[in-house]
């Protein structure tokens, strides 16, 4: 086990909490902060030895509650964590506070009023008002393919926009905030710059991006990153991503996690360009260097696998302390893998204890013991996680 401790003093410890309660008050006092929603610390005291601090980030549409459970295991066996909200998560309409992809509004117009003349368009959008339940992949493609018979010159220029993060007219058709995740994510840690010690990047899903993200874009300072199913890319049968934006510009809307709260569809477009900029080469020349921890599942209804298996082996794969593991389809681990009482699928993490055990190996090892993580029996070369 790693012995590099390193011991905060009062003041470094008190200007961290400074800055992150007065991040906490601005936004108790916007009049659009979701309840339960706010990000959170747990720092021991000071002069007391620590690992270092993890910051944390939970998953697209979901709170930093998330991964409590976690988060409260390594508090308790010697780091002090950061429990980050996503950029815009700690606020309610997502429309607006969330990052997103939408048309310009010159292009947006336009097609809005066209949709509205066509009459099957038209009832179509009337019918799913109410929306409560993602839109099936049948409904994305007929829907996409009405869209684009209205314009189909226009809409093929936006469709190569769309298709390609290089393409230079992106910026010519497209407003995107997706970027703002990695804003965020500099903001927290610089909530933390008096903080000794290294620092440590966990997340799930989106959160797993913007923990990747952090670390390519502030090497110096993140040591090690643990990626739970990071969502670098939709899965196959959740459409592309240009047909998922323009049917977002018609501002039809889906469920997340939280069943309060509908969002766009052009924030799921963002997470999907957010995942293109993480895994672009210049960053996965940098992940070459920094140990990251990838963990996917067989049974995924939202990350595709394949591209973060490719993503694992762009960054070198086992050498430079890379560490893998894929559950198996038989595991019946569903992607919000992190929470024993998260359900999706019908599936939970039945695993989810050695899942904690050997994120903190990795942490304070750059280790893992592959088979300990599908076993129900927890290591005892580790410290125990507490039961439901």
């Amino acid at each position: 086990m790693s012995n590099n401790k390193v011991v905060p003093t009062a003041e470094q410890v008190n200007q961290c909490k400074q800055k992150i309660d007065a991040y906490i008050a601005s936004i108790d006092q916007d009049p659009e902060h979701r309840d339960g929603a706010y990000p959170y610390y747990q720092f021991h005291e000071p002069e007391k030895p620590i690992y270092g601090t993890v910051i944390m980030f939970h998953g697209f549409s979901a709170k930093p509650e998330q991964m409590w459970r976690l988060s409260d295991y390594l508090f308790r066996n010697g780091f002090n964590v950061y429990q980050a909200a996503l950029a815009g998560h700690a606020f309610i309409n997502p429309g607006k506070n969330w990052p997103q992809i939408d048309l310009k509004p010159e292009y947006k117009a336009p097609l809005i009023d066209e949709v509205r003349k066509d009459p099957i368009l038209s009832q179509l959008l009337s019918n799913l008002g109410g929306q409560s339940q993602p839109l099936s992949l049948l409904q994305r493609i007929g829907i996409f393919r009405r869209i684009l018979r209205l314009n189909p010159l226009l809409l093929k220029d936006m469709i190569d926009a769309l298709s390609s993060n290089k393409d230079p007219d992106f910026d010519k058709y497209f407003i995107s905030s997706h970027m703002e995740y990695l804003n965020n994510a500099r903001q927290r840690l610089e909530d933390l710059a008096t903080m000794p010690g290294d620092i440590y990047t966990v997340g799930l899903s989106t959160g797993g991006s913007a923990a990747l993200a952090l670390a390519a874009d502030q090497p110096e300072r993140v040591k090690k990153v643990v990626a739970y199913a990071p969502l670098l890319n939709p899965v196959e049968d959740q459409g592309k991503e240009w047909q998922i934006s323009l049917i977002g510009t018609l501002d039809v809307k889906e469920l997340g996690w939280d069943p309060n709260l509908q969002f766009p569809l052009g924030c799921f477009s963002a997470v999907n360009r957010f995942g293109d900029f993480v895994r672009s080469a210049e960053n996965v020349n940098k992940f070459k260097k920094i140990p990251t921890f990838l963990v996917l599942t067989e049974n995924e209804d939202a990350a595709d696998l394949k591209t973060n298996q490719d993503f694992f082996q762009e960054i070198g794969a086992e050498a430079n302390g890379h560490c893998y593991f894929l559950y198996d389809q038989s595991d019946l681990v569903p992607h919000p893998m992190v929470s024993p009482t998260e359900v999706s699928q019908g599936m939970t993490n039945y695993f989810w204890q050695s899942l904690y055990q050997e994120t903190y190996r990795f942490l304070t090892t750059g280790d893992i013991k592959a088979s300990s993580m599908d076993k129900l029996e927890q290591s005892t070369d580790l410290p125990l996680v507490p039961p439901v």
